[in-house]
């Protein structure tokens, strides 16, 4: 069973009928957006067509949707992800839910590729939170590498983002660095899950076991894609 996971409560309109087509959802928490309202709103829609629950904190910087590195400090960065990560937490509970996985979002994500302090923060922090919450990490990553040990973690490809040759994902300023085509992502998802493979902007062949795979809410045709894959992978 492929475990498909996509980013919501970000302000899309497409969240009702997305949630039913995946497996895993990541609620953004207040950090590139959202509030308690929305979170509450996407963990009722989570709970209902029984998705599992994850919290999607980043920097915060709703202004940047975090998708930029802005200049904090490391105990402001972590006092900020801790709330973000409790506010999931605290209203799943109260829903009669369990918060399932952590995945850090935007900005963030890419600099835990290679960012150690801030990695073994994130990591620390999930720990003290509930050392049995699972932590989705790029592949061939900083945080992936030191948190093996530590937590249990989920390697993340991205079926709509394409990848440059070390596995960083193509800037979004770039042309070609979002996928649309429904046949091919299914292709893509295919290859990734059943080969461990995803080929490169450049053509390069990357290897990597993967253990869920994303489709971004914010990409234009999201609900036609996850449509297109829950069909075509159920069968």
């Amino acid at each position: 069973m492929i475990d498909i996971n996509c980013d919501l409560a970000e302000g899309g309109i497409y969240d009702e009928r997305l949630m039913p087509l995946i497996s895993s959802c990541n609620i953004a928490c207040g950090g590139h957006f959202g509030n308690a309202a929305t979170v509450e709103t996407a963990v009722k829609l989570a709970l209902k067509h029984q998705v599992k629950i994850g919290a999607h904190p980043s920097y915060p910087d709703q202004e940047n949707f975090g998708r930029k590195i802005i200049d904090i400090e490391l105990p402001e960065l972590r006092k900020s992800l801790k709330s973000q990560i409790l506010l999931v937490k605290e209203i799943t509970e109260r829903l009669g839910g369990r918060l399932h996985h952590v995945k850090p979002h935007g900005a963030l994500y890419n600099e835990l590729k290679h960012h150690e302090k801030k990695s073994k923060m994130l990591i620390e922090l999930v720990q003290e939170i509930d050392e049995k919450l699972v932590l989705f990490v790029p592949p061939k990553s900083v945080v992936k590498d030191l948190a093996e040990t530590k937590l249990k973690t989920l390697i993340e490809g991205f079926a709509d983002r394409a990848y440059e040759s070390d596995f960083s994902l193509v800037p979004r300023s770039k042309k070609g660095s979002v996928l649309h085509d429904k046949n091919s992502i299914l292709k893509r998802v295919k290859m990734m899950v059943n080969e461990g493979e995803v080929i490169s902007v450049g053509g390069k062949v990357l290897y990597q076991k993967f253990d869920t795979v994303c489709v971004h809410s914010d990409t234009h045709n999201s609900l036609e894609i996850l449509e297109h894959l829950k069909l075509k992978l159920n069968h």
